[in-house]
């Protein structure tokens, strides 16, 4: 391992309930998650010096340090780029850490995305900026939202691979479903599906279905990052960051990068991958469970073949043989759409022997954030 390889450790995990309208505001969503997250580590708000979150979050880290109960604060950041940013708040915490900069850094994300602004109903009212200039091109076509923008590299990757959506984002739709039935904080808590049921699923964007689709989810989830050496003092098993990165494009942008070539591929995913694998000196054969953002079914393949667990337009073989356990937790898809951080959740229960669907001797497992978009990573493992 190089670079933060085994120096900082997720040690504490903690969310609200996930629901379709939580009827408090998002302040309070985010104290509770690290309130939460902050109980599951043993640790207090008085210990914490650090917290990290997305720029799209509504709360500012001063603010919810007041609301918590937290002290002075040595480190504060944020991370731009939607769900991209989730496996990097992680890795700016344990940076910190590394460092010196700060000794226990939690790292929150916490939103009404049903019940106030749902990010799927896509682009409304936008002031002209530079970051918005790559709409101007896919708008006045209609591609508002972004399940449209999935649709037109999702639709040439079925006729690149020769391959029908249904038998393509199928199973990807069922596992995650089936994980999330065992799952009593997932939305699809005892309502697995089948394929038919996929099949019939009312169409959304063609090639995507409503079953291709994450959840819309209120709620929070928090997690406490610290060094290994006081992990270990700790009550719960630490989920070692054994590897971290990520990753932007030639040519990035924000889920509409149409005109950088390949459709097929993620280059950002491959980007991230190929400095993950770097950090932590190990490959995708070390990996016992993935917890792969899938916000959109497509997605999940494209990554599975940028991280190297398959060839180019072999990933839907891959998770219909089920060689590698996927999103064991219900993923966005079956659980909640937190913008990743509850993937990383999962991670650490996995790690700690916990999970309702538990892989047995799951000592390392990767994450990845979202797609589409400048994303990150992680490796966690088991502290030995």
């Amino acid at each position: 391992m190089t670079g933060l390889g085994g120096r900082a450790a997720i040690v504490g995990a903690g969310a609200t309930e996930f629901s379709k309208d939580s009827g408090r505001s998002e302040l309070r969503l985010a104290a509770e998650a690290v309130r939460a997250a902050l109980d599951d580590a043993g640790l207090t708000p008085g210990d914490v010096d650090g917290l990290v979150t997305f720029t799209m979050d509504t709360s500012p880290e001063i603010t919810v340090a007041q609301a918590c109960g937290i002290g002075e604060l040595a480190y504060f950041s944020r991370v731009h780029y939607g769900g991209g940013a989730a496996c990097a708040t992680v890795l700016q915490a344990a940076l910190a850490v590394a460092s010196g900069v700060a000794e226990v850094v939690v790292c929150y994300r916490a939103f009404n995305e049903r019940s106030g602004r749902r990010f799927g109903s896509g682009v409304q009212h936008r002031e002209p900026s530079a970051e918005g200039v790559a709409l101007g091109w896919v708008m006045p076509y209609g591609l508002l939202t972004p399940a449209s923008w999935v649709a037109m590299a999702a639709q040439r990757y079925l006729h690149t691979y020769g391959l029908t959506a249904e038998e393509a984002f199928g199973p990807v739709a069922v596992t995650a479903r089936r994980h999330a039935a065992n799952n009593p904080a997932a939305y699809f808590h005892g309502r697995p599906i089948t394929l038919a049921d996929h099949a019939a699923s009312r169409w959304i964007v063609e090639p995507l279905r409503l079953l291709d689709c994450c959840q819309e989810t209120d709620g929070g989830q928090a997690l406490v990052v610290t060094s290994v050496e006081r992990a270990r003092d700790l009550p719960r098993p630490p989920a070692v960051i054994v590897g971290a990165a990520q990753g932007a494009g030639r040519g990035q942008e924000q889920m509409t990068g149409f005109y950088r070539g390949d459709l097929t591929g993620l280059p950002e995913a491959g980007e991230a991958a190929r400095r993950l694998w770097r950090s932590a000196g190990l490959g995708p054969d070390a990996v016992d469970v993935g917890i792969l953002y899938d916000h959109f079914t497509p997605f999940v393949l494209t990554q599975l073949e940028e991280y190297g667990f398959c060839g180019r337009g072999e990933a839907a073989g891959f998770v219909a043989e089920e060689r590698l356990p996927l999103n064991t937790h219900g993923g966005q898809l079956g659980e909640a759409y937190l913008h990743g951080m509850n993937g990383i959740a999962e991670a650490v229960r996995q790690i700690r022997g916990t999970s309702v669907n538990q892989v047995p001797r799951a000592e390392r497992v990767l994450v990845t954030a979202g797609t589409g978009v400048p994303t990150s990573a992680l490796l966690l493992g088991a502290d030995t």
